[in-house]
């Protein structure tokens, strides 16, 4: 038998030794299983014991009767204790100490960096001196975890998780809840309302259900909604100006469109259309002028 970080292992108690704690074997190797590491009561000589190990603040092999949430090679949802800027994100394990989440794993954009309590699916593994550290769980490993989403989720609201950044958007582990699994998804970068952390918990609207069983989602509410709440944030612009205009309109540049009021270009093409149909408003040229009749709300 292996002693390897990690993992839990079945070992019989030698003896004691104070103040320490007990000296387990495998038959071939010693660990020391520290009395502050004993839940229940404390093993005699003889006494087969099982024990998940790992190494303490010394590099020393130690074990523990504490059960983790996660050990060598499997997947889970761990929370976010502490984000350090140089090392990493530490995570709860359930052993009363973190599990390091290395900075390497963490997106290059510090506002896209967990933050305590957010959720981060991770796999245990091994660094180069052959410690426990997480990584981030890839899609093969989420695919074990997941299930395809049915027909009936499309417009529904649901609940998950960042898993990983990519240039297209978030991609994202929802909770099946009923499906007893998750449903792998993306939440396209056009399609959030801010930009989303990893790990951080979110509710979105399903948008597609692919043929494979995975989704897409938005942050944005429907079209119809979008549009109505859009058309109210152009025209109470328009009221606060003392002119009753603003120099915005269908030839305005999205990138200024979305600083300014904070949706797509063709979001704002669809509110100001709502309200020059209804006579609220009229373009000329590059500006966008509020009528006469109403000039007050």
């Amino acid at each position: 038998m292996s002693l390897t970080a990690g993992t839990t292992v079945r070992l019989e108690t030698v003896r004691e030794a104070p103040p320490n704690g007990f000296i387990l074997s495998d038959g071939e190797r010693t660990v020391l299983l520290p009395y502050g590491e004993i839940v229940g009561e404390r093993p005699n000589p003889g006494d087969v014991v099982e024990v998940f190990l790992f190494h303490d603040t010394l590099d020393r092999l130690t074990a523990t009767t504490r059960k983790p949430l996660l050990q060598l090679g499997g997947i889970a949802r761990l929370k976010a204790a502490d984000v350090h800027p140089r090392y990493g994100c530490f995570l709860e394990m359930g052993l009363g100490r973190q599990l390091l989440l290395p900075n390497a794993e963490l997106p290059r954009e510090r506002e896209l960096r967990p933050r305590p309590g957010d959720e981060l699916f991770v796999r245990m593994a091994h660094d180069k001196s052959g410690r426990i550290i997480a990584e981030l769980a890839e899609e093969a490993d989420l695919q074990q975890l997941a299930v395809p989403a049915p027909a009936a989720w499309f417009n529904r609201t649901v609940r998950g998780w960042v898993t990983r950044h990519a240039k297209v958007g978030a991609f994202v582990f929802v909770d099946g809840e009923a499906l007893r699994a998750g449903v792998l998804g993306l939440i396209p970068s056009s399609e959030q309302t801010r930009p989303l952390r990893l790990g951080e918990a979110f509710e979105a609207r399903v948008t597609f259900v692919r043929e494979d069983g995975r989704i897409n989602l938005s942050m944005r509410p429907r079209k119809e909604i979008g549009r109505e709440e859009d058309a109210g944030r152009i025209l109470e612009y328009l009221r606060s100006r003392n002119t009753g205009a603003m120099p915005y309109s269908d030839e305005t540049p999205p990138d200024v469109i979305q600083r300014k009021f904070g949706i797509s270009k063709a979001a704002f093409k669809r509110a100001l259309g709502k309200l020059m149909r209804e006579g609220i408003v009229r373009q000329e040229g590059s500006w966008t002028y509020l009528n006469e009749q109403q000039d007050q709300p």
